[in-house]
């Protein structure tokens, strides 16, 4: 099994190819997390941290709508080009190469931190978890607030499919068909993960595969890990109601207890 930086500097170059139209879903995508943000914090601009930006599709997106934004993200190729794409499109975007789980900014830095598109069960063990949540809570401004999504983990644990349906997107050379077929681990949370892009070539198919791991976290074992990493106020933003593509969890930071 690749590691996660591995499987990301893999998939930067073609990271885009998963999205039928990849600047539709950065605003997309943008609008339905500025939302619940805009409501706890106002209507900013703010302060923001996508800790996990990938190529970039929410911190472009965020920093498009105004927000001061930086991206950081474990693999050195998808900040490369986050970086890039941002230039492209002449928006604003610092980038760093950083591990979520010792991120190398000051404290209370950042109003919001984004954590989105599943990045966190990338994080195997309640420790690494722990270490990642706390590690944000640092970053962010009493009272900041932390926006993570995850895939909805509740029925896949039951069922453990073996794969998830397929995405097809269209290029200038033919169809791309991204799927993914998932090995359940004897405990039932956890998953390895095999990513096949199908690429037209000729009269075939260029094939590309990637592998990670994940934790199939559940609401309630990711509310507690939140809870008890001292955030407060969690709620649960439902794709049918924010228009985001996955559940968005939002909490905000709460301050460290003082002892008289």
């Amino acid at each position: 099994m690749s590691s996660v930086r591995d499987f990301y500097d893999g998939l930067a170059a073609d990271y885009h190819l998963i999205f039928p139209d990849w600047d539709a879903s950065m605003a997309r995508q943008a609008e339905a997390l500025d939302g619940p943000v805009r409501a706890r914090l106002g209507a900013g601009p703010h302060r923001v941290l996508d800790c996990s930006c990938g190529i970039g599709t929410q911190a472009i997106g965020l920093a498009g709508v105004g927000h001061r934004v930086v991206g950081s993200d474990l693999s050195p190729a998808a900040v490369a080009r986050a970086g890039a794409e941002a230039a492209t499109r002449d928006v604003a975007l610092p980038v760093a190469v950083a591990d979520m789980r010792a991120l190398p900014f000051r404290a209370a830095a950042f109003d919001i931190v984004v954590c989105a598109d599943n990045s966190l069960p990338h994080l195997l063990t309640p420790d690494d978890m722990s270490a990642a949540l706390l590690g944000i809570r640092r970053v962010l401004r009493d009272g900041g607030v932390l926006a993570l999504s995850v895939r909805d983990y509740a029925e896949i644990r039951d069922a453990r499919p073996a794969s998830a349906p397929p995405q097809v997107s269209m290029t200038a050379e033919g169809r791309v068909v991204t799927f993914q077929l998932w090995h359940w681990h004897e405990d039932g949370e956890r998953y390895d993960l095999e990513h096949f892009q199908l690429l037209p070539d000729g009269d075939g198919w260029q094939v590309r595969v990637r592998r990670t791991a994940y934790w199939a976290l559940t609401r309630g074992q990711l509310t507690d890990a939140v809870l008890d990493a001292g955030y407060k106020n969690v709620s649960w933003h439902e794709p049918e109601n924010s228009g985001f593509h996955q559940p968005v969890l939002t909490a905000r930071r709460a301050p460290l207890s003082r002892k008289i």
